[in-house]
């Protein structure tokens, strides 16, 4: 007897309401399809504020990061620079793991150079997506700058053979990366806020971010205070520059920050443990860093926002160095 052979069926259309999808970059944020937006209840308890976080590692390939990697492939495209060329750019892990991602969708390579520091898990996901990882010592890089030496030399690959094998993403001066934020964060925050928001609270890094949503936010309402928070030289948080050793982004635009708290590790590294164990959010380091800075704002009242770029899943490593035999941090 001949089995019954079932007739081709036509995929299932995407569907936004069943969360059902022909690609995973469907998942890339919008305004009708934001990241969630999380009050803070205990953390941020008696500052006066009402403070949010916007939860970036629910991104499809976990960070804020996605954002900046989706728009920085499609300039590239749209421009012509992938034609016959792979991918090379300096990374903290973030963008590149996005980027991994995206470029292994669209049939390309990705050559990432990175700090010597940075967390083994994140180098690992990136070998898994297939990603050639150049880990980078800082004294590749003027005294001056003492911690661009993943950028000095993702911008000298780009150089060889007059540029026909690598196109440089170039995060730190492409306003691709503001764009993202300017057209996808900055909106979904006003609106998830009712355009109630009195603070914009992020960290300093590519700057991509707290200039592109400090921008669209200002445009809205000039008196939303945007807080920039910056480690001190030498820190240990992943994503974050102290601009004391490192070059300031060309994309950084200081017309629409108002205020710059700097933190330590010690201060970071104790508000993300309070995250976990007090809010339940299991969040990476530099989170810990913005809440802290949401903390130091010292208003009387007000809705605070703050970004989360990634999970603490990324971080384990770190992690198991500041907690006792106990589960205290060290730091």
């Amino acid at each position: 007897m001949t089995a019954a052979v079932a007739p081709d069926l036509a995929p299932l259309e995407t569907d936004r309401s069943l969360r059902r999808y022909e690609d995973i970059r469907q998942l890339l944020p919008d305004v009708d399809n934001p990241t969630p937006l999380v009050r803070l209840n205990h953390v941020v308890a008696g500052t006066g504020l009402t403070a949010y976080l916007k939860l970036e590692w629910l991104n499809p390939f976990g960070s804020l990061k996605d954002r900046a990697a989706n728009y920085l492939m499609a300039g590239m495209h749209e421009r012509g620079d992938l034609d016959g060329r792979d991918i090379v750019e300096a990374s903290s892990g973030n963008t590149a793991i996005a980027l991994a991602a995206l470029a292994a969708l669209a049939g390309k390579s990705l050559t990432v150079t990175i700090p010597s520091d940075v967390p083994e898990e994140k180098r690992t996901m990136l070998r898994m997506l297939g990603a050639e990882v150049w880990e980078t010592p800082d004294d590749l890089c003027p005294v001056d700058h003492p911690k661009d030496g993943a950028i000095a030399l993702a911008r000298s690959i780009a150089a060889q053979d007059g540029g026909a094998r690598f196109a440089l993403a170039n995060q730190y001066e492409n306003e691709d990366n503001v764009r993202a934020h300017y057209e996808t964060t900055g909106p979904e925050i006003w609106r998830q806020t009712n355009g109630q928001v009195d603070y914009f609270v992020a960290g300093f890094g590519t700057t991509g971010t707290i200039t592109g949503v400090g921008r669209y936010l200002k445009e809205r309402n000039p008196e939303i205070r945007v807080v920039a928070v910056e480690p001190h030289p030498g820190h240990r948080l992943p994503g974050l520059k102290s601009f004391q050793e490192a070059k300031q982004p060309g994309i950084l635009d200081w017309g629409v920050i108002d205020d710059v708290i700097r933190v330590d590790d010690a201060a970071a590294y104790e508000t993300t443990k309070q995250l976990h164990r007090r809010e339940g959010l299991i969040v990476g380091p530099s989170t810990g860093a913005v809440v802290h800075g949401v903390n130091e704002i010292g208003a009387a009242g007000g809705i605070a926002v703050g970004i989360s770029p990634d999970s603490g899943s990324k971080y384990t490593s770190y992690f198991a160095d500041i907690l006792g035999d106990d589960g205290r941090p060290r730091v």
